[in-house]
């Protein structure tokens, strides 16, 4: 099958991917902590680091924790502060998402972050794919004036979401940016181009085998028996290039 590239968002957690993935030829990153999780909002130290490292632009997740995007007053307060470190450190946007209990876009708790995060971009994240109207969601969505919303079609995936993301797009009329994200790669990213999709969210990542040489058997940091300890995830530029617009 003939493949038209497209523009590439990475998701990364580390510095070395953010540089991987500008090598790899993508058109800015969305810099997280804890994929395991999702994806929340990566340190200060790390966001600073990873300007001064890359030229591409740099979006940052603001997600004080992992789990549902129903969100206290006291998370709601991390992360309006999350969005001005961010500012500060010369990110050019910011992924967001809020929801009320009833699973519709928090309208206006959502529409304080777009204010205090002006003029960074902003992006509405797959907190989309767990709202009980994705129609309505969208309207919202782009109500705040949101530049993009990322989502899997409300499916695990993607390519199973996709003949939702096709109904999204014809919805959004150009108004906004639709991004599909959740099981992309490079065998399967045609099916989007094939929809009139433009932009993709993707990982493509690599396995990395640790460098310590003494490995205590006895203690885990988390992962547990049956997960790779001494391993590290990152970027694949190879594997971006495969996908992105030159």
């Amino acid at each position: 099958m003939f493949h038209t590239k497209m523009k590439i968002e990475v998701c990364i957690d580390s510095v070395q991917s953010a540089l991987n993935a500008q090598q790899g030829g993508a058109i800015r990153v969305e810099l997280c902590d804890n994929l395991m999780e999702g994806g929340t909002t990566p340190s200060a130290g790390t966001i600073a680091i990873t300007r001064g490292q890359i030229y591409i632009g740099l979006q940052v997740i603001i997600r004080p924790r992992g789990g549902d995007f129903l969100y206290s007053e006291l998370e709601f307060n991390v992360m309006k502060k999350d969005i001005l470190v961010a500012k500060d450190l010369g990110v050019d946007g910011v992924v967001i998402g809020m929801l009320t209990k009833e699973g519709r876009v928090d309208v206006n708790r959502c529409a304080e972050l777009v204010e205090l995060a002006d003029p960074m971009n902003v992006t509405f994240h797959r907190a989309f794919d767990m709202t009980r109207d994705p129609s309505e969601a969208l309207e919202d969505i782009i109500g705040l004036g949101v530049d993009r919303v990322l989502t899997s079609g409300q499916q695990a995936n993607a390519i199973e979401g996709k003949d939702l993301i096709k109904k999204l797009k014809k919805q959004a009329d150009g108004r906004i940016i639709i991004m599909p994200g959740g099981g992309v790669d490079e065998n399967n990213i045609d099916q989007l181009t094939e929809i009139g999709i433009e932009e993709c969210h993707v990982s493509a990542r690599k396995s990395e085998v640790s460098q310590m040489e003494y490995r205590n058997p006895n203690v885990f940091m988390g992962a547990g028996p049956d997960l790779p300890e001494y391993e590290i995830k990152v970027t694949d530029p190879d594997r971006i290039s495969k996908m992105a617009k030159p």
